[in-house]
């Protein structure tokens, strides 16, 4: 348990950054899911937008440090290899 003040207030903010963060992972998880769906419908045109909207959002989460820099970098590379794959 806390006892100093510090360390409740680092308990309070710890708690609002996981908040933020997790609705910021969500947001990315939302993003990526949509560029699968359309890939699988085999929509070109739509997953081709919906790669070009999803990138800046992997980007700003790498930058935020909620999502590591390879792992975004893995997840934009294997959607755009699939969706080359469409063709």
């Amino acid at each position: 348990m806390a006892n100093t003040p510090q360390a409740k207030k680092r308990i309070r903010r710890n708690a609002a950054r996981a908040e933020v963060n997790g609705a910021r992972v969500g947001r990315i998880r939302t993003f990526v899911k949509k560029v699968e769906s359309a890939i699988e419908s085999g929509d070109k045109s739509a997953a081709e937008s919906a790669l070009k909207a999803m990138q800046p959002e992997l980007a700003r989460g790498v930058a935020k440090g909620v999502v590591h820099k390879n792992t975004a970098a893995r997840k934009f590379s294997r959607l755009t290899k699939r969706l080359s794959a469409l063709a």
